[in-house]
């Protein structure tokens, strides 16, 4: 009986797993519910913000224009579920989203649990100071003890951990409240990706980039992220609109034209 009860829990509990898992989604299941929803944030200038259009908080971005040519592609609506970044990739697994575009860079640990498209961007991080602190930060040993801002479940939160390792860091879910604290004296440093580093610099004049870089890493390269056991075909056609995009210069004017936007103010105070 003991035997019995205990193969018959070790099914339930294999079914249970089975049911909460995901295979992963098909382009042919997509087309026939007309629509591919794709998680993404809303705060990572100039890949994916909001600004104001005609007095209507509107997503833009380089990863927004890229998504919606992957929907053309498909011949679908695009429907973006915005969330914070460290729910993204979740969304993705949970089946509550299609694929995932959110500067996500790739990983061999995200690897074990994803499927990801060809790169898509070359990515850079740098850290970011009050201007008034660029003589007094003039390296990373420098910030050792002070307080370092990234953002919660990103890349650059590793590369904080590993490059300031003598600094204490803060890990934030926004990006906008990390300036905040920065402007606000609570963060001596924050550490970014380049570009959105750039457009937060171009609406705070009292900001600058560190003049000591941080080191390249071998995760400096965003993509499309799928569940794993995601449909080949649909891989295949997201790396047609992304080589396209590429080899076009379409993405690099989609960064450009992102750059002429202003972020909403709940984002860039």
């Amino acid at each position: 009986m003991k035997k019995f009860l205990g193969g018959l829990f070790l099914l339930l509990a294999v079914g249970m797993m089975t049911a909460c898992s995901t295979s992963g989604t098909s382009q042919k299941s997509i087309q026939n519910k007309g629509k591919i929803i794709i998680a993404t944030e809303s705060e990572f200038a100039p890949f994916e913000f909001k600004t104001l259009i005609d007095g209507k908080d509107t997503l833009v971005g380089a990863d927004i224009d890229l998504a919606k040519a992957i929907a053309k592609e498909l011949d679908v609506k695009a429907d973006f579920s915005v969330m914070s970044f460290n729910n993204v990739l979740a969304s993705v697994t949970s089946g509550k989203s299609d694929i995932a575009i959110a500067g996500i860079s790739v990983t061999d640990e995200r690897k074990k649990a994803y499927e990801f498209s060809d790169a898509y961007y070359e990515a850079e991080n740098v850290v970011i100071l009050k201007k008034a602190d660029l003589a007094t930060y003039t390296s990373l040993e420098s910030l050792a003890g002070k307080f370092v801002g990234a953002q919660k479940g990103s890349i650059q939160e590793n590369i904080a951990k590993d490059q300031l390792p003598s600094s204490s860091l803060v890990s934030l879910t926004s990006n906008g409240e990390m300036i905040n604290e920065l402007k606000n004296n609570q963060l001596q440093a924050v550490v970014l990706e380049k570009a959105i580093a750039e457009g937060y610099i171009s609406q705070n004049p009292d900001l600058a980039i560190a003049g000591r870089p941080l080191k390249s890493t071998d995760t400096d390269t965003y993509a499309v992220a799928f569940a794993k056991g995601t449909d080949k075909k649909l891989i295949a056609s997201v790396n047609k609109v992304i080589k396209k995009a590429k080899q076009s210069g379409e993405f690099d004017a989609w960064i450009e034209k992102a750059s002429t936007y202003t972020q909403s103010s709940s984002e860039s105070k």
